[in-house]
Formats: structure tokens, sequence, C-alpha cells
């Protein structure tokens, strides 16, 4: 099976060309882009697919980091790849960037991800030693992640593990990395694995949009003659 993965969750705009029959990458390409995902991600995925000589039409599955992340870069890639599934007729999973890092971290036992949510809050979600979700993904505190982590003596991973961690005084978690992004790669070979049925690519967002529309401005109703 050859399968397209892509990843605009936060500020990287990556996709990879993987082949699962002989689980090797066949393209990669990554940015590091900051904001513009609308503008990069077809042109990257061309660029994927030229590196390792294939076609759309050459396509059996496609896959999607599903967030947590930024709320644009989110929508924009699943609804890229939402739109390629549907032109191509081929399955399209959606993974979240819990569950990719969660199988990033080079840790024996559990493992919290902990992605930083701004206001002294953190994305968590729990994994045990065999990478299956342990817990629900959730918005919490600095300090009740840390209280998670060390209840079920997991190591921190993700971009706000050093944060969880200085809050421990005696006994603190171990770190097992700190990235912020998701290696598409591992996104990708995960997403070979699993069955679209039960991954469907629907975004995550854990938290409500900053951006709302500002009271007053409404225009009203014009009213039929």
């Amino acid at each position: 099976m050859i399968l397209l993965a892509a990843d605009t969750a936060v500020h990287l705009c990556s996709a990879c060309l993987y082949d699962s029959v002989e689980k090797e990458v066949r393209g990669r390409r990554v940015e590091d882009i900051g904001r513009g995902h609308a503008e990069r991600l077809l042109p990257v995925i061309e660029e994927t697919l030229a590196e390792a000589g294939r076609a759309l039409a050459d396509l059996d599955r496609l896959a999607v980091s599903t967030g947590p992340g930024s709320f644009t870069g989110i929508r924009v890639g699943v609804a890229a790849m939402r739109g390629l599934a549907l032109a191509l007729d081929i399955p399209l999973i959606g993974i979240t960037v819990f569950d990719c890092m969660a199988h990033m971290a080079d840790a024996e036992g559990a493992v919290l991800v902990v992605l930083d949510a701004r206001r002294d809050e953190v994305y968590a979600q729990l994994f045990s030693a065999d990478r299956a979700a342990a817990g629900p993904p959730q918005v919490l505190p600095r300090g009740e992640a840390l209280g998670l982590a060390l209840q079920h003596d997991a190591a921190l991973f993700g971009s706000a593990a050093p944060l969880v961690a200085e809050l421990g005084a005696d006994t603190s978690p171990a770190v097992a990395g700190a990235l912020s992004a998701v290696d598409i790669a591992v996104l990708a070979a995960l997403a070979a694995d699993r069955d679209p049925a039960d991954e469907k690519p629907v975004p995550l967002y854990l938290r409500a949009p900053d951006a709302k529309p500002q009271e007053g401005f409404a225009l009203p109703r014009r009213e039929a003659s």
C-alpha cells in the first residue's frame, strides 16, 4: 500500500509518501513555515510525490494529523486531505498529535504527552507502556498534569514537558523529549497499520477558538419586500 500523510497542526508543513509493504519512506518534505499552510500544503505534497516518482493516482490511502494544535493549521490539513480523498475515492485516516507523539517517545513505561496550551495550561493525554490510550485528551493546569504523571509513573513528552517537570520539587517525572511537532514518517507508519473506519479525520481542538465575532457589529437582516 502506498500512503500519503500530511501534517499542518503546528509550525511545520509536512508530507510523507510511505510504502507499507517495504515499510519505507519513499518521499518526504518538511518545511518550518509557522503560518501559511494553506498556500504551501499542496506544493509540499507535489514535491513529495515528485521525489518518490509517484502520482496522485498511485495512492491507496491518505492520512492527516488531527491536532491539537493551531486551529487554522488543523482546518487546512483536514480539509485539503478530505478533498483529495473524495477526488481520488480512497480512504483517509486521522491520527492525533497525542497518538503520534506517544509512539515517538523513547520511554519504557507509561507516557504523558503534554503540549503547551498557554495560560498556564497544557493539552494532555496519558498512554500506557504499550502506547495504548490510557485516558482521554484533555486540557489541564500544569500542576494537575504533574500530578497525573506522578500518579502513573509516566514520563513526560511534548512541548510542555519541561514546563510541567519544573513544578516538581523532590520528585519530578522523567522528560523523554520536548518536541512540538510530530515526525511525519511516524504518523504515516501508524496510519498504514490502522483501520480507517476506526480513525476518522475529525479535528481535535480541545478548546474554543480565541477569535470571536464582535458584538454590536452585525448588520440587520434586510426584510423581504
